[in-house]
């Protein structure tokens, strides 16, 4: 089997999260800057097999989509000109920032370590994942 890999997208940076080859665990993997995604995708799917890309998909209270998703859907058709095989696909996002920063409260971090924006967005990915694979 592959992986599949998540997305929280975001202005400033990206949570990265994948599952293991059998797609049971997931697990955070790092965080880049939106501008580099397509060349982080490009090395990292030379050394790892990946069948799925899920975006955490960001909509405003009311569901209506934020300005956001227009860029994740630039970079969705980038992703399937260059990878016609790769499939991807949505998952609702609301919340994932308030549930990584409820585990990071309860995780036991110092308060500098607590304050590290990377690390809410690898969880929100990882919540984003967990919660496609209904894992949550």
């Amino acid at each position: 089997m592959a992986r599949i890999m998540s997305v929280d997208y975001g202005v400033k940076n990206c949570g990265i999260a994948v599952t293991d080859p059998l797609q049971i665990i997931v697990s955070p993997l790092k965080v880049i800057k939106p501008t580099s995604l397509l060349s982080f995708f490009r090395v990292y799917f030379e050394e790892e097999e990946v069948e799925k890309i899920v975006f955490g998909y960001p909509t405003h209270r009311d569901g209506t989509p934020t300005h956001i998703v227009a860029d994740i859907k630039r970079l969705e058709k980038k992703l399937n000109k260059t990878y016609p095989d790769l499939v991807v696909d949505y998952q609702d996002e609301n919340f994932s920032s308030v549930a990584a920063m409820e585990i990071i409260l309860k995780s036991g971090l110092s308060k500098k370590q607590r304050q590290d924006k990377t690390r809410l967005d690898k969880i929100s990915a990882v919540i984003i994942l967990q919660r496609y694979l209904k894992h949550i």
